[in-house]
C-alpha cells in the first residue's frame, strides 16, 4: 500500500512537502513517481525518482520548483513543492513502478506502474 501525506490549502508562493510512505512491498525494488490529476483533467506526471535515487526526471511545469526525494530507509518518497501556483492546485498521487536492481529508470507514463496512491489534495488559492 501507498499512503500519501501532506497536501492542504496554501496562498500562491508557498511551499508543501508531501510524503508517500510504502508498506508491504520491498521499496527499494521500485522506482516512485508523482502524478497528479486537477478537476475535469486527466492524471498528469509531475515527477519520479529511480529506485536508488540516482535518477530523476520532472515535468516541463514544476522543474526547478518542485523536488523529489527518497528515503529507502523509511520506505518513503516526497516531494516538495515550492513557488507554487494556483495552477499546481490538483489531487496528487503517489505510485511505484517494480524494477529490477540495474534499471535505473524513472518513468514519465502512468501505465508503467504497478501501485497506486489514494491521493491528497493541494490547493493553491491565488
Amino acid at each position: 500500500q501507498l499512503q500519501a501525506s501532506g497536501g492542504g490549502l496554501v496562498q500562491a508562493g508557498a511551499s508543501l512537502k508531501l510524503s508517500c510512505t510504502a508498506s508491504g512491498l520491498d521499496f527499494r525494488r521500485y522506482a516512485m513517481g508523482w502524478f497528479r490529476q486537477a478537476p475535469g483533467k486527466e492524471r498528469e506526471f509531475v515527477a519520479a525518482i529511480s529506485w536508488a535515487g540516482r535518477t530523476s526526471n520532472y515535468d516541463d511545469s514544476v522543474k526547478g520548483r518542485f523536488t523529489i526525494s527518497r528515503d529507502n530507509a523509511k520506505n518513503t518518497v516526497y516531494l516538495e513543492m515550492n513557488s507554487l501556483k494556483p495552477e499546481d492546485t490538483a489531487v496528487y498521487f503517489c505510485a511505484a513502478d517494480r524494477v529490477i536492481l540495474t534499471d535505473g529508470r524513472a518513468p514519465r507514463e502512468p501505465s508503467d506502474y504497478d501501485f497506486w496512491g489514494q491521493g491528497t489534495l493541494v490547493t493553491v488559492s491565488s
